[in-house]
Order: C-alpha cells, then structure tokens, then sequence
C-alpha cells in the first residue's frame, strides 16, 4: 500500500473514531435515545466497509477479527454475551485505533533504499510545466516533515494543494482565470467543492494551514502538518479518479 492509499485510510479512520467517540458518550448520558441508536447503526456499517477494505475482505485477516470480537463480551470467562450499544461502539473505536497505529507503522517504516524511476504523482495536473515544480515542492514537504521543520511542510503542503485546487478549476468548464486568482486559498476549496471537483477533506484542514499565506508568527504543530499531508493526498486522488 503505497503512503497516499495509507493517507486515505487514515482520514477515513480518523473521522470513524470521531463519529464514534461522539456516540459512545451520547449513548452513555442517553441509553434509551432513539437517534443515536440509529446513528450507531449506520456507524457501524460504515466501520464494517472500512474493516472490510482493509483486510481485503478476508474473515481470518487480525483486524477483521478483532471487528468481530468487538461485538461481544465474555461474561464470567465463559459464555459470550451481547455487551450494551454505548460498550459495543468504545470496543469498535479501539479496533479502529488500532488500525491506525498499523497503518502509521506501515507508513512510516524505512524502505530498502534502490534505484527507482522518478515518480508522476501530479501526472493529473494539466499545466503539464507545472508538473515538476509540485514533485520538487511534495519532496521538500515531506523532507521538512522529517527534520521536523512543521510550520514549512505545513505551508508547502498547502502550497501545492492550491496549486493543484486552482489548476483544476481554471480547467474546469466555465473556468475563468481572472475570478479564480481573486479568490482566497478558502474560496478556491469552496469552489472547487461546489463544482464536484473534490470532496470534503479539505474540512480537516486546521486553523492554521487555511490562513497559510497570511505569514507573521503562528505555531505549528506536527499535527497540524500530518493533517495537512492527509488531505493533500486525498484532494490527489479526487482529481486523478483512474489512479
């Protein structure tokens, strides 16, 4: 799995954990409410899909089973009983952190070092001399990343997020050059947004990398630099469906 896939993946868990952290404490102060009952229920089908994808749909896969065990709770060391929706819904929220440290493991793991082709990850961009630039700039990132220099591959994340967000809206149909440079780094996720372009990552994004190019002193923290990294890759794939 390649580290956008992995980005994804993450995204995708980290908004699960969160549904599901509101919902275990809406369900502990309100056992008996009927909407977060069903919110529950659609929860957790969502969890089963994300489950599902990550273990290629394989039952005996270690995160498929321990989805499964999620769901019950040994009584006395013996029989299995049904635990209550508040416990089920913490179980499974456990499960999904897991699978997030798993993940950031896998992404974070050294690779072998050998001789590889340079990559295309911005092939999708249709300034083809903008192409290179945005390789140069992902690899700066991601270099600033490592030597934990946050506030730098923060904006330089953002930077090419919206190099690649205004790329695509001066292509789209209608796109009009002059309006779009007027816009704000926000009004160009808008827009885009609104015209089916992308998704809803990019409501991920902190405080701080919305207000990227305004400069003067604001902290940054690794956090906010890994967040922004995700959504750069999920906005990525948004504008490259066939990759």
């Amino acid at each position: 799995m390649d580290p956008a896939d992995i980005d994804a993946y993450l995204v995708r868990l980290d908004e699960a954990i969160g549904r599901g952290r509101r919902l275990r404490d809406t369900l502990r102060r309100a056992p008996d409410d009927p909407a977060a009952f069903a919110g529950a229920r659609i929860w957790q089908h969502d969890c089963e899909a994300a489950v599902a994808d990550l273990s290629g749909g394989s039952k005996s896969h270690w995160l498929a089973r321990a989805y499964s065990d999620a769901l019950l709770v040994r009584a006395n060391g013996l029989a299995l009983e049904r635990a209550d929706v508040a416990d089920i819904v913490d179980r499974i929220v456990g499960v999904l952190a897991q699978a997030v440290r798993s993940l950031t493991e896998v992404r974070d793991a050294p690779c072998a070092p050998a001789e590889q082709p340079a990559p295309h990850r911005f092939d999708f961009v249709h300034d083809r001399e903008l192409r290179p630039v945005l390789e140069d700039a992902y690899v700066e990132s991601r270099d600033a990343l490592d030597r934990r220099d946050y506030e730098l591959s923060l904006a330089t994340t953002c930077g090419i997020l919206e190099a690649i967000i205004t790329d695509a809206l001066a292509h789209a149909r209608d796109g009009d050059a002059t309006h779009i440079a007027a816009l704000s780094f926000a009004e160009r996720i808008a827009a885009a947004e609104r015209a089916g372009l992308i998704r809803g990552a990019c409501s991920r994004l902190p405080a701080v990398a919305r207000t990227y190019r305004d400069g003067g002193d604001r902290l940054v923290v690794e956090r906010d630099a890994r967040v922004a990294g995700q959504v750069l890759h999920v906005v990525m794939r948004d504008l490259n469906p066939g990759r």
